[in-house]
């Protein structure tokens, strides 16, 4: 056990609920959880990481992606394999590692072979039910199209319910400024009003079929057959593996695991996380960890910048998070568990640069390394001649907001189908063009001076050119001016004729909290600063006391006296600190650190020459040196690859390493159109052959 994690119990935006207390063994030793706690949660919040030992060679393993893809996480569950993260514990249950091959017989008491068969016909099926796939129900419901919406978790909303943070993008099309938890209440609620659209929870899809049906496992119990007029493929994506040595020691999991654990079972995995990955993903997750009071032993990106948005990585330099770019991961090191991470510079050519090694403690790791579309089931419902559309990340990767968009406008194009009386074409036009704003890169940085003389004034540390308006619309003087054509555009603040209230919105309702106000109108020389802030603070621990207060890039200009704490109901849970400081730098100030910048502990570097021994295929441990072999040996079909090593033959299928295999292949020099890809399983999920068998009716029985 290399850790004791614990539940979270305060949080300054989440409302922790949890229902009864229940029971369970773990080999043997009784241990103590919530009812609405997955497996896997209930285990790591009592501190057990490791759910079994891998047979080929006995290594360590946890949980990976928290999300039914990767498999990592089964155990046996009352003597029947299951996964730890996509079951609710429930008190009694006997769980046990999954340690070699053998498997006890199955004792559950709600054996799915009771049910019978269900057949069900609807004009639109719509899998997954995530921003993307939500927006387009409650669209197509909302035209009376009669749509059945399923979706594998026990509630709507998708990744949506792991975002404690305010979204950007366009206000009154997809809710920036609404915390994405809020927004899947949002959705949700409207999905569950219309009375065309009827939902299916715990009911993950087991295949798409040649003969235009989908089976589905309805409420985790009973077969269904669903043959749907017209497929909507809204499931969103899995999270890429990276590969170095180590890679696969528990501790190590990707961002959505994390987030999932924290956010939505409120779940403590660790005290010090190293997060791998620069992208938003990365940056938004390294502050969910500080909002839980999580160390962050500091962020790795392999390129000279980060990608992800700059005011989210400024939020965390103002919070004093190393930031490692031109860095890399060369390995993780432990036994049973993660203890450190070993970075090192790279050069021009992405390569390690030989004495730069630096070693990190940790006891979690956190990868957001990118996304991979989960687009099977459109893949293979267009080679069945399936009358099919995708939407959001199972289309394209892009963010949430972008996904929200791409689900209406897929809901247009299937509702012209249905009734082509009417034209959307308008519609759809502006949509994708609202979607192509959304889905773009980050655009090109602009440092301004606010020249306004106003007496109270507002301050944007928002100097990139992203899809973000919400303070134009908070503004209620309307001196906040964001072009409606341009939602891309910085914004400016215009106050000739002094009007400026000092309400402080556009701070409260900043996505980025990159917005500060000003107050000269007391003293000139040290006016009033009021700061956003979201982390955990006791007001009457710094009421009265100086604290270092940096810019907008997270150097410490100075300290500023905290004068008050202002929360309120009206601020969604966004916290108003209000400081007096010289004028001289009130207008530079950003943030303020009331925890001082903890030491990030060293270690010796590790001296790892395992390159070939990084684990490829997680369920199978095929590694790195293996598949380079039979690559240099001239394979390039996957297959192949599967038959001779078993890469990609255990119980994810190949979701988690195919990619890395191709990785491989491309770091090989080979291009990618000599490259076969696996072909793909016919069911998606693994499932009891007696499952599949319709049942006698009562008539036969006698």
């Amino acid at each position: 056990m290399a850790n004791k994690a614990s539940y979270l119990h305060d949080h300054p935006i989440l409302s922790i609920q949890r229902g009864k207390a229940v029971h369970f063994t773990w080999k043997q030793e009784e241990f103590h959880a919530f009812e609405t706690d997955t497996i896997a949660s209930a285990l790591i919040a009592n501190g057990i990481h490791v759910f079994q030992h891998h047979h080929k060679d006995h290594s360590p393993q946890g949980i990976y992606c928290a999300n039914g893809q990767c498999s990592q996480c089964l155990v046996l569950v009352n003597g029947s394999p299951r996964k730890a993260c996509m079951e609710l514990i429930r008190d009694g249950m006997q769980l046990e590692p999954l340690e070699g091959l053998s498997f006890l017989p199955a004792q559950s008491s709600t054996d799915i072979s009771h049910l019978p068969l269900l057949n069900h016909k609807v004009q639109v099926l719509v899998i997954g039910g995530g921003p993307a796939g939500l927006s387009a129900a409650i669209e197509l419901g909302s035209q009376g199209i009669q749509t059945l919406l399923v979706d594998d978790k026990g509630n709507l909303g998708g990744k949506l319910v792991l975002q404690t943070h305010r979204f950007f993008g366009s206000k009154e099309m997809v809710y920036a400024g609404t915390r994405g938890i809020d927004i899947a209440t949002i959705l949700s609620e409207k999905v569950q009003q219309l009375t065309s659209v009827e939902t299916w929870l715990k009911s993950p899809v087991v295949a798409v079929f040649s003969d235009h049906q989908v089976g589905i496992l309805k409420n985790n119990r009973q077969y269904a057959l669903v043959e749907p007029d017209i497929l909507l493929i809204a499931t969103g994506a899995r999270e890429k593996s990276l590969l170095f040595p180590g890679n696969s020691l528990p501790g190590i999991s990707g961002a959505g695991a994390f987030q999932t654990l924290l956010n939505r079972d409120g779940v403590i995995p660790g005290k010090r996380y190293f997060i791998v990955g620069g992208g938003n993903v990365g940056l938004i997750t390294a502050y969910h960890a500080l909002q839980a009071g999580i160390q962050v032993q500091g962020l790795v990106e392999i390129m000279p910048q980060c990608g992800g948005y700059q005011v989210h990585l400024d939020k965390i330099k103002r919070l004093g998070i190393p930031i490692y770019t031109s860095h890399t991961v060369l390995c993780a090191n432990g036994k049973e568990h993660v203890e450190s991470i070993t970075i090192a510079q790279v050069d021009k050519n992405l390569k390690p640069m030989l004495g730069s090694e630096k070693t990190i403690t940790c006891d979690g790791i956190l990868i957001a390394a990118g996304l991979n579309p989960v687009d099977e089931f459109f893949q293979q419902a267009q080679e069945f001649g399936f009358q099919v559309y995708a939407a959001g990340d199972a289309q394209a990767i892009a963010e949430a907001s972008a996904a929200i968009v791409s689900g209406k406008i897929t809901a247009k194009k299937i509702i012209q189908i249905c009734e082509p009386d009417i034209s959307h074409d308008g519609e759809i036009r502006d949509l994708t063009k609202l979607k192509n704003i959304l889905s773009s890169k980050p655009g090109k940085i602009q440092v301004t001076q606010n020249s306004s003389k106003s007496d109270i004034k507002p301050v944007f540390h928002c100097v990139q050119e992203i899809p973000c308006n919400p303070c134009s619309a908070l503004c209620v003087e309307q001196l906040i001016h964001i072009p409606s054509d341009n939602i891309m555009a910085i914004p400016d603040f215009i106050d000739p004729e002094g009007k400026c209230l000092g309400c402080a919105k556009c701070v409260l309702g900043c996505p980025g909290l990159a917005i500060t106000l000003v107050d000269y109108r007391k003293d000139p020389e040290f006016p009033f600063v009021f700061l956003p802030y979201e982390l955990p603070v006791n007001k009457e621990d710094v009421m009265g006391l100086s604290f270092p207060v940096t810019n907008r890039e997270g150097t410490i200009i100075g300290n500023a006296k905290v004068i008050n704490v202002i929360r309120s109901t009206k601020s969604n849970h966004t916290t108003l600190i209000k400081v007096l400081a010289p004028a001289n730098i009130a207008e530079k100030i950003a943030g303020i650190q009331f925890v001082r910048t903890r030491e990030v502990l060293m270690a010796m570097p590790a001296k790892n020459d395992l390159e070939n021994e990084t684990i490829v295929c997680r369920c199978e441990r095929v590694t790195a040196g293996e598949i380079r072999e039979l690559i240099c040996s001239g394979i390039r079909d996957l297959n192949l690859i599967k038959a001779i090593s078993r890469a990609g033959m255990g119980a994810c299928g190949g979701k988690t390493c195919e990619s890395l295999i191709l990785q491989l292949m491309k770091e090989a020099g080979i291009a990618s159109q000599e490259v076969t890809s696996f072909s793909k399983r016919p069911l998606n999920m693994e499932i009891t052959l007696q499952t599949f068998a319709e049942q006698p009716k009562e008539s036969d029985r006698s």
